[in-house]
């Protein structure tokens, strides 16, 4: 696997069998070409969390596919439900971080997921 489109599926198996720094790379190249405002430092925290998406996707994680899915039939491009995926993630990465929670919660993760709809997150609210 030599590039990365979030757009199409990766192969969980190819996807896998690439270290994390490799994973990163493909993702931050994608976005290179892109026309974002983001900062170097910006862009690699906006990969590493495609990449935790991608992984979850991957690895079949409970619920993650099922989200994409959903999140596509209702309109949102396979990038922009990653995206909104990711959101959740960075939230709950930042709640641990300011010690607003003390541990990341499978079950409120889960809950967000099964909360979350093309239409909250056009709207903002995920």
């Amino acid at each position: 696997m030599d590039t990365y489109n979030p757009n199409k599926a990766v192969e969980p198996e190819n996807w896998l069998a690439l270290d994390e720094a490799t994973r990163i790379e493909l993702v931050h190249d994608f976005h290179i070409g892109l026309d974002h405002e983001l900062t170097e430092d910006a862009l690699s925290v906006h990969s590493s969390i495609h990449v935790i998406v991608e992984n979850q996707l991957a690895m079949e994680v409970d619920l993650i596919p099922e989200t994409i899915a959903k999140l596509t039939r209702q309109g949102l491009n396979r990038h922009e439900a990653i995206h909104a995926i990711g959101a959740i993630i960075t939230e709950d990465i930042f709640n641990v971080m300011k010690g607003n929670t003390e541990e990341f919660s499978p079950k409120k993760y889960r809950r967000k997921l099964e909360k979350l709809t093309a239409k909250r997150w056009l709207k903002g609210q995920y």
